[in-house]
């Protein structure tokens, strides 16, 4: 069974029809018989045409304040940027600056030890010089005891003191042959230098006269050793020299109380001295 246009009515005795005849009779006007949704919207139009200003005022302005916002904040970048590049170009002079100095301490400090370090080869090349000296001076030394030893078991009773060679002899002789047999044999009359050697004289003489070489042959009175030296006079004897008898006593020789002089011709033993370093 078909319902499709019944007009199926409806509990307040009103069908479809009725009902749209009175939608249209609410919308008029009981006054003038206008249409009050026309109206109403006609009313509306012109409100929201305003609404549309303001909006469009509001977006502008704030459009300008961005404009104006960007400008400032460009501004600002571009002054920060001048003052980057400004303290980098006085920061990188003052770097360079620094850097010099350094650069130049560095050479100074550089010299001075190319310096020190010229002085310290001269300095080794000193003591490599010094040390080639002592090897050669040890070398000589080496060589003059190996002759020592030579010259002690050649030469019978030679007695060896202080880098000197003494010999006392067992006969007597004048002065002048006593010395002619210490130079025949590379030495000469002893020389006494000090207090020290003439104890030593004493000792190995045992205290007996015995010729030194001290003379005034050359000038009376005034008394020289055989290398020309001055004879000190602190080695005398008490009241020597003295020529006793107005005879000449031109000869000096060693006895226990000090030296004396006596004539030369006068026989005596003698002591003579070879100087083995020099």
């Amino acid at each position: 069974m078909s319902y499709g246009n019944m007009n199926i009515p409806r509990k307040d005795g009103m069908d479809r029809k009725d009902e749209e005849e009175m939608n249209i009779y609410a919308n008029v006007d009981p006054i003038n018989g206008s249409d009050v949704r026309t109206e109403t919207e006609n009313s509306q139009t012109p409100q929201h045409t305003g609404s549309d200003t303001v909006r469009n005022r509001s977006s502008r302005a704030a459009l300008v304040c961005l404009v104006l916002l960007c400008v400032v904040l460009l501004t600002a970048v571009i002054v920060l940027c001048v003052h980057i590049k400004t303290e980098s170009t006085n920061y990188t002079e003052e770097t360079k600056l620094l850097l010099l100095t350094k650069i130049s301490n560095l050479t100074e400090a550089r010299d001075e030890l190319l310096t020190r370090n010229m002085q310290l080869t001269k300095e080794r090349d000193g003591f490599s010089s010094s040390n080639l000296e002592l090897i050669k001076h040890r070398d000589q030394l080496n060589k003059e005891k190996n002759e020592l030893s030579e010259s002690l078991r050649v030469k019978d009773r030679w007695i060896y003191y202080k880098s000197s060679l003494y010999f006392l002899s067992s006969e007597n002789k004048s002065w002048s042959e006593s010395r002619r047999y210490c130079t025949e044999r590379g030495a000469d009359l002893i020389i006494i230098n000090n207090r020290e050697e003439q104890g030593f004289v004493k000792k190995i003489s045992s205290d007996v006269k015995v010729w030194i070489g001290g003379t005034d042959r050359d000038v009376e009175g005034t008394w020289k050793w055989v290398d020309g030296s001055t004879l000190n006079s602190g080695f005398w004897a008490s009241g020597e020299p003295n020529s006793f008898g107005g005879t000449d006593e031109d000869c000096a020789l060693n006895r226990g109380p000090g030296l004396a002089d006596y004539p030369c011709n006068d026989a005596f033993r003698w002591i003579c001295e070879e100087a083995i370093l020099k």
